[in-house]
């Protein structure tokens, strides 16, 4: 029997397949970008009793022609070789075709945990941070994809003068 290749040479559709693994498919063969992103900025949003809201802003680049949906956004905010918060982003929206989206991430750390980080304060009261994320997306044709990013800085603590205007406050909504 001659095979669809010619005599002795069927087609092992597994040898293929193993092959196609083997191959960074979407850049390889079919040429696609894959999504990318990058943290833009991460600062002091809010201070209560309980938390230090920080702010973290993410611009994620959709090269493709279809939107994207996100299934899920992991996190974790880092500072002297301890993990302050992580978690799970509630619904992240989905990427626009061929657009730039800007997401935003809230991350609220217990404020007794980053007291406890004063070793690492400085005089201009900061702390050392690294931040990491992770997107985990579904693209037709190559499936899901993760696109970890990360970035390293310093973030700002919540001065006295934040405090004494969170006391004002607190006194005010008593009287």
């Amino acid at each position: 029997m001659e095979g669809l290749f010619g005599k002795g040479k069927e087609l092992d559709v597994a040898k293929v397949l193993d092959k196609a693994k083997e191959l960074d498919f979407a850049k390889n063969v079919l040429g696609t970008k894959k999504p990318e992103a990058k943290i833009t900025h991460v600062g002091l949003k809010d201070v209560n009793l309980e938390f230090v809201t920080y702010n973290a802003k993410i611009s994620v680049t959709n090269p493709y022609s279809v939107p994207i949906p996100i299934f899920q956004m992991t996190y974790a905010l880092k500072s002297a070789d301890r993990e302050l918060v992580s978690g799970k982003s509630p619904d992240p929206e989905p990427l626009k075709a061929n657009h730039t989206t800007e997401l935003e991430l809230e991350l609220k750390v217990s404020f007794t945990l980053l007291l406890s980080l004063a070793r690492d304060v400085a005089a201009d009261w900061d702390i050392d941070y690294e931040l990491e994320i992770n997107f985990v997306t579904n693209v037709p044709v190559t499936g899901d994809i993760t696109v970890p990013i990360s970035n390293k800085g310093e973030m700002k603590l919540p001065t006295f003068k934040d405090l004494f205007a969170l006391a004002n406050l607190s006194k005010g909504t008593n009287n």
